[in-house]
């Protein structure tokens, strides 16, 4: 396994003005950018669905969402899926024998030992793993700030870098 910064896009590489200087190699593989949206894996649930018909359109008008891409907006939209559930059940308070709480942030045990509720552990997790995966399509600030694409039909600004 290869340590340290993950390797940037040659295209990507272009538009940020190649800042290191370094030769900007030309062999990437360059997938095709598909006639409309990939359908959503058939794994996702509904909040993953309905999360994939929020975001798949803009990623794709972007440029930014490809056949191959789908499993991996796929894993977003699960990440973000169990995030939400984790939420919601944290959110809702059940007692149970007026000791054991079950939701909220923080549990009783039969014992009277009060402790993290496992919910949020499950949330947070999530959480980390669904901003991971949503800065690979730029869909955090700090990953939008990085990127210059061009919108789809535009003008590939590397095009002429490649060809000159």
């Amino acid at each position: 396994m290869k340590l340290g910064r993950k390797r940037k896009p040659a295209k990507l590489r272009l538009v940020e003005g190649n800042r290191g200087h370094r030769p900007i190699p030309t062999e990437e593989p360059e997938f095709s950018i598909p006639d409309g949206i990939p359908a959503p894996p058939s794994f996702l649930d509904a909040f993953a669905r309905e999360e994939w018909a929020r975001i798949a359109p803009e990623l794709f008008a972007a440029g930014l969402l490809t056949t191959p891409d789908a499993a991996t907006l796929g894993v977003y939209c699960m990440c973000y899926s169990r995030w939400r559930e984790a939420e919601e059940a944290i959110q809702r308070q059940v007692k149970v024998d007026d000791k054991i709480k079950h939701g909220g942030l923080i549990q009783v045990t039969k014992s009277g030992n009060v402790i993290q509720n496992p919910l949020v552990g499950i949330a947070n997790t999530a959480r980390r793993d669904m901003l991971r995966a949503a800065a690979e399509f730029g869909l955090t600030p700090a990953a939008r700030a990085n990127l210059a694409g061009s919108k789809r039909g535009d003008e590939d600004p590397t095009e002429k870098k490649f060809f000159e």
